[in-house]
């Protein structure tokens, strides 16, 4: 892996190399020895898959509190989508601010999300599948989430979504006291 950009403090944008030949390629996704050279010292705790059939489909923006706030390490292994991160930390030179990447099966790059930041995506092609490695289980209690068009954050999105759950589709507008309690 090598590295991008760091669009935000403790978020890395990494492509992979593949290595190819006739059979197809083979790539790293997680190299723990890999990512501590970058600063990210998170281990695993859990992966998930994340599949939408549609593409439109905007999923986020979601994070969770101390102590259960989590690392990811994600990539598309099929589709392609628009990738956001949110940095909702309220001590960090970046709060407030956002970063986005398009991720896909055919660019091979991974996001580093670090622990504090919100993150969500839209689909931009049918059949999307992304891999996430996350280093905290998921805790509903300390789930909490941005409105992907709150506009105390602007963040600028390819197309307007399709498809919302009704859940991310009804996220308050942003407010730290509720935001950002744990």
């Amino acid at each position: 892996m090598h590295l991008i950009s760091r669009p935000l403090p403790g978020m890395l944008v990494l492509q992979t190399e593949p290595r190819t030949d006739e059979r197809g390629f083979f790539t790293r996704c997680f190299c723990r020895h890999e990512l501590a050279a970058f600063g990210i010292a998170s281990g695993v705790e859990q992966a998930n898959l994340s599949f939408s059939g549609r593409a439109g489909t905007l999923r986020g923006l979601h994070y969770q509190m101390a102590p259960s706030a989590e690392t990811k390490v994600l990539t598309c292994v099929q589709g392609a989508a628009h990738d956001v991160v949110l940095d909702v930390r309220p001590n960090s030179p970046t709060y407030g601010r956002h970063a986005s990447v398009e991720l896909s099966a055919a660019n091979a790059r991974l996001v580093v999300v670090p622990e504090g930041c919100a993150h969500g995506f839209l689909t931009l092609r049918d059949d999307t599948l992304l891999l996430y490695l996350v280093s905290a289980a998921y805790d509903p209690v300390r789930e909490r989430a941005v409105r992907w068009n709150d506009p105390a954050f602007a963040i600028s999105w390819p197309a307007e979504p399709t498809v919302l759950s009704p859940r991310d589709a009804a996220v308050p507008d942003y407010d730290p006291g509720h935001h950002l309690a744990a």
